[in-house]
């Protein structure tokens, strides 16, 4: 890379700002259907389990394919409800990438597992199944924790390899999670997200592929009781009585508000989702000679939660990219097995260098479905402006 020179005049920002998401423009879209869906709720006032959380969850056993949806407050409670089901905790082994976002480590801290972390592909930031093997065999051969489950993220949108990952839990016997907090509405060999793991969680944090205005999030599933026991464990761990307590549980439930605006997102969330592949694929086809780009398997549709870029000296790319007024985020600048909050469970760095390596090279650049075309044009001449001189 040639040197990263400040701003010259001739390439000033253009007065229109550019979002990084652009929750306003979706909004300005929907508005008429949110705001009716809102007022049906203010009007019954069922504010916490209404009418419309069980419409929502209706919603997504139709689009996922899932015979059993159940919502909860947020992706992060998804997660660790869906160990708590399980049995899992002190003693128990959860494997799980360490270039992710910390709720997937965190679900499992929180109950008194124990996160095993594995390392990713440099290609697609999935899962490393080799490693994975390693992992498992190191934990088998140490004897102090019991294999238990494995958390596969779909980072930035991409569907984890669920084919591969499937006979090889059933044969290690461990719980298989998708963790699709990124990957609402991606493909895996013609199948939705949300129907491709035993259990799936997901997250409705405003920024997600189906996002709603605070927190929320669901857990999916084709098995009846596992979700009998995901609703007793959201709503205080009840049984068949309000008062009779038969587990311990969460405070979990989505709101109706929550789940009024996404039942009006989900009516265009193939729209959204197409309109950010159009932007990818732009990027990709402007960048890929400068930068490398992220890597979609040809039996996958990615949600596109992110577009991900890895390049050389990240942070003065991205501090050039923030002068010509084009804002970029890093996810993660850490990976989680060297976060101070984990160094107990870690073997420290160096152990897991793909992850290691990513979290000094990615760059994300603007992702939404209401990108122009000549705002993410804008974007690909300032990356290569900044990246090739």
């Amino acid at each position: 890379m040639k040197p990263i020179t400040a701003l010259s005049p001739s390439s000033e920002p253009a007065d229109e700002p550019i979002s990084f998401f652009d929750l306003k423009a979706q909004h300005a879209r929907l508005r008429t259907q949110i705001d009716i869906r809102l007022a049906r709720v203010l009007e019954h006032g069922a504010f916490v389990l209404g009418p419309e959380v069980q419409e929502f969850e209706r919603r997504l056993m139709s689009y996922t394919g899932a015979s059993h949806v159940v919502t909860c407050a947020n992706g992060t409670d998804a997660l660790t409800i869906a160990l708590m089901e399980a049995g899992i905790g002190p003693g128990d082994a959860v494997f799980l990438p360490s270039f992710t976002f910390t709720a997937t480590a965190e679900a499992a801290a929180l109950i008194g597992a124990t996160p095993i972390f594995v390392d990713v592909d440099e290609r697609t930031f999935l899962l490393d199944i080799d490693d994975l093997e390693r992992q498992i065999k190191k934990v088998r051969q140490k004897g102090a924790l019991k294999p238990c489950a494995l958390i596969a993220v779909d980072l930035f949108g991409q569907p984890a390899d669920y084919d591969c990952l499937a006979p090889l839990c059933e044969a290690e016997k461990l719980l298989l999670i998708a963790d699709a907090a990124q990957s609402f509405g991606a493909r895996y060999k013609g199948r939705v997200a949300g129907a491709l793991a035993p259990v799936s969680t997901t997250s409705f944090f405003p920024s997600k592929p189906l996002g709603c205005y605070g927190d929320g999030g669901a857990l999916f599933t084709m098995d009846g009781a596992r979700a009998a026991t995901y609703r007793s464990i959201r709503g205080h761990g009840t049984g068949d009585a309000k008062y009779e307590i038969v587990r311990i549980g969460l405070n979990s439930r989505l709101d109706s508000l929550q789940a009024a605006v996404l039942l009006a997102k989900i009516n265009v969330v193939d729209h959204d989702r197409a309109a950010r592949a159009a932007t990818a694929a732009a990027y990709t086809e402007g960048l890929s000679d400068c930068v490398t780009t992220p890597t979609v398997l040809p039996d996958r549709e990615s949600a596109w939660a992110q577009y991900t870029i890895q390049v050389d000296r990240r942070d003065d790319v991205q501090a050039a990219l923030k002068a010509r007024g084009v804002p970029t985020a890093i996810y993660y600048p850490r990976p989680m097995h060297l976060q101070p909050a984990y160094e107990r469970w870690s073997e420290g760095e160096g152990s897991l260098p793909v992850s290691e390596r990513l979290s000094e090279r990615v760059l994300a650049l603007p992702m939404h479905a209401d990108m122009r075309p000549d705002i993410r044009a804008r974007i690909i001449q300032a990356v290569r402006e900044v990246v090739k001189g």
